[in-house]
């Protein structure tokens, strides 16, 4: 074989390994485990080497900000996760008081979840109306 025909073997062989290990890599990085707080707790040492989503509520008066993170805690019934977000988004304006949230990072050995994304739920977009009533109309 010429080393003009190897020349147009290699190279699509070499992008092509790339293109898959991108791939690959990608969707290890992408891929989360979602635990509870008292599931997080009982992973031990495996908690430390994964990608997680934990959700619980805001502690009440837990969330302040110290050297460029935001600090907060997160609780689910006994349970109590001390995180800090150190994403680059801005926080969602409904990460309040009692607010109920999703995490997505890494939970580190010294108890603290380092959270690359928040997110907030906002329970009063998604009630229910009462029995009986309807909504209201568009003026417009």
């Amino acid at each position: 074989m010429n080393k003009h025909k190897l020349k147009f073997i290699v190279g699509p062989v070499i992008i092509l390994a790339v293109l898959t290990w991108l791939g690959l890599s990608g969707y290890e990085e992408s891929k989360s485990y979602y635990f509870t707080l008292s599931e997080l707790r009982a992973q031990g040492e495996d908690a430390y080497s994964m990608r997680l989503r934990v959700a619980g509520n805001v502690v009440p008066g837990s969330i302040r900000r110290q050297e460029g993170r935001v600090l907060f805690t997160l609780y689910q019934e006994d349970h109590r996760l001390a995180v800090a977000y150190i994403g680059t988004e801005p926080l969602p304006d409904t990460l309040v008081d009692d607010s109920e949230a999703v995490v997505t990072g890494r939970y580190t050995r010294d108890d603290v979840f380092e959270a690359q994304q928040v997110q907030a739920k906002c329970a009063s977009k998604y009630e229910a109306l009462p029995a009986g009533t309807r909504p209201a109309e568009k003026v417009p």
